[in-house]
């Protein structure tokens, strides 16, 4: 019979308390502990070790809330953000939070501007976010109105080396088809490179940190002083 996933605050604790602070020790003392058993022994070390179905079951409901992680942090982050970036006349029209196509052009529209947000952590060339951004910014541009235009995001310093830079349109575009085919529809072969085209149109889109509104999501906090590369805390999900 399955073991019944637990709660998350218990999922948690189970796991906290497998990994007792360093899970990478943790491991190697199994690894140690197991080496050349047989059955009876491993039987018995299972419960020296604390390795049950129950942990089991807790890692696993553990994984399937992370499956969102990104979503919540996505959703957090821009409700978190408007004190700060709306003005005193200014309402909001519409948010969209969550994933997804959802039929709403942004994530935020309001009287007075439409904005996209990416609270991503750059890892130098990052293909994929790049992809992303320029959709965004894309999708930002063209769109027809009178508001204001913003792409929020945690720092601008890579974003815009990428913008402005000679990465190739043909290569940004290669997995998004319906892009593309928009693009080339309205433009061509007018531009090569993604600093081409940010160059010509870029400059309504006003690209804006908001790194001081969200201090949580700030790099050192976010990949920890032991492992600047830690995949997890690059949101990927934006």
């Amino acid at each position: 019979m399955p073991t019944p996933l637990p709660d998350l605050v218990t999922a948690a604790k189970a796991l906290e308390m497998f990994a007792k602070k360093r899970l990478t020790s943790r491991v190697a003392a199994l690894e140690t502990a197991f080496a050349g058993q047989g059955s009876v022994d491993a039987h018995s070390l299972l419960g020296q070790s604390a390795v049950t179905h129950e942990l089991l079951a807790s890692a696993y409901q553990l994984k399937r809330v992370a499956g969102e992680i990104n979503v919540v942090i996505h959703a957090i982050g821009i409700l978190l953000c408007l004190p700060h970036i709306l003005e005193p006349d200014e309402r909001v029209e519409y948010l969209s939070l969550g994933a997804g196509n959802t039929g709403k052009a942004f994530d935020l529209e309001t009287n007075l501007r439409v904005a996209e947000f990416k609270f991503i952590h750059w890892r130098g060339a990052d293909a994929v976010r790049q992809n992303g951004l320029f959709k965004d910014i894309y999708l930002l541009a063209e769109h027809v109105t009178t508001k204001r235009k913003f792409m929020y995001v945690l720092e601008t310093g890579r974003p815009l080396d990428f913008l402005r830079g000679g990465r190739a349109l043909s290569s940004v575009m290669a997995g998004n088809k319906k892009l593309r085919d928009r693009f080339q529809e309205r433009y061509g072969d007018q531009f090569a490179t993604v600093g081409d085209y940010f160059s010509a149109k870029g400059a309504v889109v006003a690209l804006v940190s908001v790194a001081e509104f969200l201090p949580e999501l700030s790099d050192s906090i976010a990949t920890g002083e032991d492992d600047a590369s830690a995949g997890g805390s690059d949101f990927a999900g934006e």
